[in-house]
């Protein structure tokens, strides 16, 4: 007797992918706004961050993972290591419109790393 009856992929694979398109989120323009905060923080942190390695040494850096970034890489290398990654991953959560934790690390950038940067430096 010859089988002629054939296995569904459901069975092998689970259920089957819904073909319904999805139509794409809008953008947010305070999202976008929260991004371009985002990046600016990271250079600004990054410049006052070589400023100041350059003037003071790297002892003055308090971050241990960027200090040696700064130690094996070099000063200018082993920053702009840290702040591409740091603004790549904040580029991720814009786009996984994760707007809110970008807006809460923008404001901690500028209260935790800019501001003692610049009383440093210019106080």
């Amino acid at each position: 007797m010859a089988v002629t009856a054939y296995a569904e992929w459901a069975g092998f694979f689970g259920k089957a992918i819904s073909k319904a398109w999805r139509q794409p989120q809008q953008r947010s323009r305070l999202g976008d706004f929260v991004l371009l905060a985002f990046l600016l923080a990271q250079c600004l942190d990054g410049v006052m961050t070589y400023v100041g390695v350059i003037t003071f040494g790297i002892g003055i850096e308090a971050n241990p993972l960027v200090a040696g970034l700064m130690t094996h890489l070099g000063h200018g290398t082993g920053v702009m290591s840290a702040k591409l990654l740091a603004s790549t991953l904040g580029i991720c959560l814009h786009l996984c419109q994760i707007h809110a934790a970008v807006a809460l690390l923008t404001g901690l950038y500028f209260l935790v790393a800019i501001a003692p940067w610049t009383f440093v430096l210019f106080f």
